[in-house]
């Protein structure tokens, strides 16, 4: 994968979620959360952050769990110019696994920038998913 989330310090041990068997996931992509306890590829601005991928699952391997992470510090690749600090959320061309600054209220954190970076440059990441209902 050309723009993975790659893990710089790990922080938490990664852990075994479920996924469709037919599913290929690449080590490093940024996964959704869906119910129950299961994730996939991440592919929208609104897609509820669950980690990131620790390592590949290979499709139709007649396995349904991934490991994941959902601690440590990775380096990602911005969408737009991200700062330090503010929050950043699965981007809106997630195909591409990167990751934007966040709107004002944003419900769908994915993780805090440890700098600031331009569009497509990389960065650290406290990778933090994080759902919150503001209505």
């Amino acid at each position: 994968m050309a723009q993975e989330a790659t893990l710089i310090i790990e922080t938490e041990l990664p852990i075994a979620m479920t996924c469709a068997d037919g599913t290929g996931i690449e080590r490093g992509t940024i996964l959704k959360l869906a119910d129950p306890f299961t994730v996939s590829k991440a592919v929208a601005l609104n897609d509820i952050p669950a980690g990131i991928a620790a390592g590949e699952k290979i499709a139709s391997d007649g396995k349904t769990k991934i490991d994941v992470y959902r601690g440590g510090i990775f380096k990602v690749t911005a969408s737009g110019t991200v700062t330090v600090g503010v929050p950043v959320v699965i981007a809106t061309n997630a195909a591409g696994n990167d990751v934007q600054s966040a709107a004002v209220n944003a419900e769908q954190i994915l993780g805090v920038p440890l700098e600031t970076a331009s569009d497509g440059e990389t960065f650290l990441m406290e990778l933090r998913p994080t759902y919150v209902n503001l209505a």
